[in-house]
């Protein structure tokens, strides 16, 4: 055997023993190949968790809430990965018996008192209610009794709802909730995790339509890596005292977005990102003249809880 052919040989026993370790690496074909390609919005409105301020966060019914207000573009959501390998739209690491409840509308009790997401098959977490408990964060939220949705089912209901109320389909900005110090214990390692939400994207036609953010640098450097044409967003929490050139220094690459809270927005890290031809859209803005300084100040977008004040 040659060493062209060598080398050829291993280079396809790595790809096959990659796509048997997670079996989800789609081909590179199949992330262009979507329903609907568009240019990501001008100015990005982003309902957050759908509309947390509106009705119970990170479920179908938030998201067609968000889609109902028409400044809205993009559906901002949360995932986690349950025992049994699904993909669901949820924010917490455990069940949180702030808001959640058992579908009898008994409180959490036992294992279920703030059990981790990880730890349950999509089947068992059907027995909660995310929706109905009164949540004292969010008095105007709607109560109505609300399941924890898969990833497939939020989009594939997501995308029928937009295709009836709205000219255009809508943008999507999913969270992977992961990171180093909960790696096999809390979620699968950055690789995994990415590889399952990605899966679902693609699968569902949207994949150009999609950023992808987390705190965890490491899942975006895997997406960067094996999925370029994925767009993502690096979220940066507000202890953050790092430049844009250090943080992207510590990344190594330019994500399309970085998505700071918003009290870190400032002039200059503004200009700093646009230097570097990166959007800035802010989390979490829910005063409409918090909203209005930003938008002067130049953001490319903002995230908030009460898309209805868009």
């Amino acid at each position: 055997m040659t060493r062209k052919h060598t080398m050829l040989s291993t280079l396809a026993m790595t790809a096959m023993l990659l796509h048997a370790a997670c079996g989800l690496l789609p081909d590179k074909k199949q992330l262009t190949m979507d329903k609907t390609t568009l240019a990501f919005p001008s100015f990005s409105y982003e309902g957050h968790r759908g509309a947390r301020g509106l009705y119970p966060e990170n479920s179908i019914g938030a998201m067609k809430t968000a889609i109902d207000l028409p400044k809205v573009t993009t559906l901002e959501m949360d995932c986690h990965i349950t025992k049994d390998k699904k993909v669901v739209v949820y924010h917490d690491d455990s069940l949180n018996p702030k808001f959640v409840q058992y579908h009898n509308g008994k409180p959490l009790t036992g294992k279920d008192n703030k059990g981790l997401i990880y730890s349950y098959t999509f089947e068992e977490l059907a027995a909660f209610d995310i929706g109905s408990k009164p949540y004292s964060d969010f008095p105007n939220q709607q109560k109505v009794k609300t399941s924890i949705d898969l990833l497939s089912d939020l989009i594939q209901q997501s995308e029928e709802y937009a295709q009836e109320k709205r000219q255009t389909p809508m943008f999507y900005n999913i969270e992977t909730k992961s990171s180093p110090a909960k790696d096999n214990m809390y979620h699968p390692g950055p690789e995994e995790f990415s590889d399952l939400v990605l899966q679902v994207v693609v699968d569902k036609g949207i994949a150009s339509r999609t950023v992808i953010q987390s705190f965890d640098k490491r899942t975006i450097q895997y997406i960067n890596k094996m999925y370029p044409q994925i767009k993502t967003s690096y979220l940066i929490d507000a202890k953050n005292t790092k430049s844009i050139d250090e943080l992207l220094a510590e990344l190594g690459f330019k994500p399309f977005i970085i998505s700071p809270n918003f009290k870190l927005v400032s002039a200059d890290f503004l200009a700093q990102a646009k230097k570097h031809g990166i959007k800035v859209i802010p989390w979490t803005v829910n005063e409409k003249d918090e909203m209005q300084r930003l938008i002067s100040l130049g953001v490319d977008g903002i995230i908030s809880d009460y898309p209805n004040l868009f």
